[in-house]
C-alpha cells in the first residue's frame, strides 16, 4: 500500500526496518533545499541520495534532540520493549538524539505498532518538556507524522540493517563502538 510517496509492504511476520524522527529534526527549509538539489540527479539515484543526505543530517543532531536526555531515552527504550514477544519481535533498535531505528518482526499491523510507540511516548515526553528542559518547540507535536520503513528481503539484508542500526551512534560520533551506546540493543544490558 502507499501513503502517497513510498510503496510499503505491511504484513504480519515480515521483518521491517523502521526509522521515526522528532518533528524538529529536519527544518522544512533544509528539506526544500534538498528537493531542489535532487532535481539535478538521475532519476534512479534520487531516492538513494535523499535517504543518504537525510541520514547524515539526522546524525548531525539537528533540532532539540530531546531523545538525548537519559530519562527520555529510557522511557522510549521501555516503550519499544513493552510488547516485545507479544505484538512484535524486536531484532535490533537504537535511540539516537533525534530519531529512532528499529528492526522488528510485527505480529500485527506495522503502522499500528509504530503509532502506538509514537503516541504513548509523545504524551509522556511532552508532559516532561519544561521539567527536563527538553526545548521541544511545539508543545503539541513531538514526532514527525510519517516514518520510514523498508521490508527486509533476505538474511543478508537483515544482517546489514542490524549492523547499520548498531553502528549509527558510532557513525554519528556518539561512541567509539556499538556496545558502548546505552540506548541500543547492542549495549550488553539491553540484550535481553
Amino acid at each position: 500500500h502507499t501513503r502517497g510517496y513510498l510503496p510499503h509492504r505491511d504484513r504480519s511476520k515480515l521483518l521491517q526496518s523502521v526509522t521515526f524522527r522528532l518533528a524538529d529534526s529536519l527544518p522544512q527549509s533544509t528539506l526544500l533545499q534538498l528537493e531542489e538539489e535532487l532535481t539535478h540527479f538521475p532519476t534512479d539515484r534520487i531516492d538513494t541520495e535523499r535517504r543518504k543526505r537525510i541520514e547524515d543530517w539526522l546524525d548531525a543532531g539537528m533540532g532539540c534532540c530531546a531523545l538525548r536526555h537519559p530519562q527520555v531515552a529510557e522511557f522510549v527504550r521501555n516503550s519499544l520493549k513493552h510488547f516485545h514477544g507479544t505484538r512484535y519481535e524486536l531484532k535490533a533498535w537504537c535511540i539516537m538524539p533525534n530519531h529512532v531505528h528499529v528492526l522488528v518482526e510485527p505480529f500485527a499491523d506495522l503502522a499500528g505498532i509504530v503509532q502506538g510507540w509514537k503516541s504513548f511516548t509523545a504524551r509522556w515526553i511532552l508532559q516532561q518538556n519544561a521539567r527536563l528542559s527538553l526545548h521541544i518547540p511545539d508543545r503539541n507535536q513531538l514526532w514527525m507524522r510519517e516514518y520510514w520503513d523498508r521490508y527486509i528481503r533476505d538474511d543478508r539484508h537483515g544482517r546489514s540493517t542490524e549492523k547499520y542500526i548498531h553502528e549509527n551512534p558510532v557513525k554519528a560520533g556518539l561512541c567509539t563502538k556499538p556496545e558502548d551506546w546505552q540506548w541500543s540493543s547492542a549495549f550488553p544490558e539491553n540484550a535481553s
